[in-house]
C-alpha cells in the first residue's frame, strides 16, 4: 500500500521548500543592507583615531592616539608617520587622507598619507610649497585641492589633489601687501596664519595677522584657483590669527592672538562679505598683567552653536564663551587651566563631548569633558597623555 502524506505534513513540508527557496534571497538582502549597516555602526564607534601635528624637540613627526567617546579615555600616542616639524594636519572630506604641512630634506612641503583600515597612516608623497614653512592647511569640500597659508613668505598657495590624494605640484601662489605696522616686529609685513572655507565652499579665507585684515577670495574648484574678492578689517593690532564660522553660518569668530579677544562679524553667505559686530576679550587685563608673555592660539565652536572656546598661551587657559544667536555676541562662561604649558591647539570630537588640548610646552595632550547644559570644562585627571611638542589636533570623525 503507498505511503500516504497526511495534509499536515505535506503543508510542512511545502513550507520548508519555501524557506530554502527564499534562503538566497535573504542573504542578497542581508548582504545588501551590510554596507548600511557598517557605515551606521562606524558612525557610532566610540573608539576613533586621532592625530597631532608636532613642532619642535622632541618630536619625531605625525603620532596618533586613540580616543574612547564614551569614556573620554585618550591612549597613549604612538608616533605614526616620521616627518620634520608637520605643524598643521587637514583630513580629506572623505576620511581617506590625511595631509600635513611639514620639513623634508628639499625644504618646507606639504606631504600627504593614506589612511589605512586601522588608523596606521601610509605615505603618499611629498611636494615643494616653495615659499617659506606652512603655518595652516585645508582641503576644500570637492576634495580636488587644498590650500596653504604661508606665515613668514606672506603668501597662500593652491595644490592640486588627484583621485587618490596624492599632492600635486603647486598651482598658485597669491603674496598678500602691507603691514599694519601697529605692534612692532610682528605687523611689518604680511602673515597669513589661517586658510579655510565657508560653509558652501564658495569663498576662501585667510585671518592675517602682519596686515590685520581677514582677506576673502572666490573660489574656482575647478582650475582650482582663487581670486581676490575683498576682507574683512580687524581691530588695529589685533592680529588675526585663526577663524570659525558659527554653525548656522551666519556669523565669523575671528580669533585675535595678539589682543587675545575674539571679534564676531555678521555673515552675508550670497555675497561673501562681512560686517565687525562686537569684539569680547578672553582674558582681563588684570590677569594678562600677570603674565611676561600672552597670545591667544586657537577658537572653536561646539555642534550646538552656543558654545565657542579659545585657547590662552601664557595663562595656559582655555576660555569657554557663550555665543548669543541673534547678535553673535559672546560672553565669558569660564577660564579653565589646561594642566598643561603653553596651549597650542585644542579640538572637541564630533559630537561635542570632549575638549583636548594640546600643550607643547609640556609635551602632553589634556582631555576635558564638556557639559551639554553650560559648556563648561571638566578636567580628567586620568586623561593626561604624553605628545612630544604637540601644535595640531585632528579627530578622524
Amino acid at each position: 500500500m503507498p505511503s500516504q502524506i497526511l495534509p499536515s505534513a505535506l503543508n510542512k513540508r511545502q513550507n520548508r521548500l519555501r524557506n530554502n527557496n527564499c534562503l538566497p534571497i535573504r542573504l542578497m538582502r542581508f548582504f545588501a543592507c551590510l554596507p548600511i549597516l557598517l557605515t551606521t555602526a562606524s558612525a557610532f564607534a566610540a573608539n576613533v583615531d586621532v592625530y597631532f601635528g608636532t613642532g619642535g624637540t622632541p618630536s619625531k613627526g605625525i603620532y596618533r592616539s586613540t580616543f574612547d567617546t564614551e569614556t573620554g579615555e585618550l591612549g597613549q600616542a604612538e608616533l605614526a608617520a616620521e616627518i620634520g616639524s608637520p605643524g598643521f594636519l587637514a583630513l580629506h572630506p572623505k576620511r581617506t587622507n590625511l595631509y600635513a604641512v611639514a620639513q623634508n630634506d628639499q625644504g618646507p612641503c606639504v606631504a600627504a598619507y593614506r589612511i589605512k583600515n586601522n588608523g596606521s597612516i601610509e605615505l603618499i608623497n611629498t611636494t615643494p610649497i616653495g615659499d617659506g614653512s606652512g603655518a595652516h592647511i585645508a582641503v576644500h569640500l570637492s576634495g580636488k585641492f587644498l590650500l596653504t597659508a604661508q606665515y613668514g613668505g606672506g603668501s597662500v598657495a593652491v595644490f592640486p589633489l588627484d583621485s587618490n590624494g596624492k599632492v600635486e605640484a603647486r598651482s598658485q601662489l597669491i603674496e598678500h601687501k602691507g603691514g599694519s605696522g601697529v605692534v612692532d616686529g610682528r605687523q611689518d609685513k604680511p602673515h597669513p596664519h589661517w586658510v579655510g572655507f565657508s560653509p558652501d565652499s564658495r569663498y576662501a579665507f585667510v585671518p592675517d595677522l602682519g596686515i590685520d585684515q581677514i582677506v576673502i577670495y572666490k573660489v574656482d574648484e575647478n582650475s582650482p584657483k582663487l581670486t581676490p574678492h575683498g576682507h574683512a578689517e580687524a581691530l588695529p593690532g589685533a592680529g588675526p590669527r585663526h577663524m570659525r564660522f558659527s554653525v548656522d553660518g551666519s556669523y565669523i569668530y575671528l580669533l585675535n592672538e595678539l589682543r587675545l579677544s575674539v571679534t564676531t562679524f555678521a555673515y552675508d553667505s550670497e555675497a561673501g562679505t562681512t560686517k565687525q559686530l562686537s569684539t569680547t576679550k578672553a582674558l582681563s587685563e588684570v590677569v594678562k598683567a600677570k603674565e611676561v608673555f600672552n597670545s591667544s592660539s586657537e577658537i572653536i565652536v561646539h555642534p550646538n552653536g552656543r558654545f565657542i572656546y579659545s585657547g590662552n598661551r601664557g595663562n595656559d587657559t582655555v576660555t569657554a564663551y557663550r555665543a548669543n544667536p541673534n547678535t553673535g555676541r559672546l560672553k565669558v562662561t569660564e577660564v579653565e587651566p589646561v594642566r598643561g604649558a603653553w596651549p597650542r591647539n585644542i579640538n572637541m570630537d564630533k559630537q561635542g563631548r570632549w575638549l583636548l588640548s594640546a600643550g607643547r610646552h609640556s609635551n602632553s595632550v589634556s582631555v576635558f569633558e564638556i557639559d551639554q547644559e553650560t559648556g563648561e570644562l571638566a578636567f580628567q585627571r586620568a586623561g593626561v597623555i604624553n605628545v612630544p611638542a604637540p601644535i595640531c589636533i585632528v579627530f578622524n570623525q
